[in-house]
């Protein structure tokens, strides 16, 4: 059985809600999910866990959210080498570059996609539910 730490940063709920279909994927093959803000999660707490899943809506044009999620991302990504990873997040404009971007910086740090990363556009429609869902199952394998 797995621990996975579920991160996020959430204003709209809209990133929480792929964060709760994360965490019943994972739970659902047996594993263990605890859903974490961005805003208490460290480095120092890596070594609990055994893979994690990175949730941030887009902010400005189209970035990262600048004052927590951002700055704890930043500190965590070179402890990432090796690591079974997640991203998920959404956005209200825009065509989803931030998450193709962050994606790939993830990967040139070595960090391991478990899955492919989960966007979505505003509140997630059932099929990206679903998409957290089976995500979820992935990372929690």
């Amino acid at each position: 059985m797995k621990q996975i730490a579920i991160v996020y940063y959430s204003e709209s709920g809209n990133t929480l809600a792929l964060a709760k279909a994360i965490k019943k994927g994972i739970e659902e093959v047996g594993s263990t999910a605890k859903l974490i803000t961005a805003g208490i999660f460290s480095k120092d707490m890596l070594d609990s866990y055994d893979g994690f899943a990175f949730g941030c809506p887009a902010h400005g044009s189209e970035n990262l959210e600048e004052s927590t999620f951002e700055p704890m991302f930043n500190a965590v990504l070179p402890h990432l080498r090796g690591r079974n990873i997640l991203l998920f997040g959404s956005y209200g404009w825009g065509d989803g570059q931030w998450m193709i971007e962050w994606a790939q910086n993830v990967a040139n740090h070595g960090a391991i996609h478990a899955a492919t990363p989960i966007i979505a556009m505003d509140y997630p429609e059932e099929e990206q539910v679903i998409q957290a869902f089976e995500a979820g199952k992935i990372l929690g394998s």
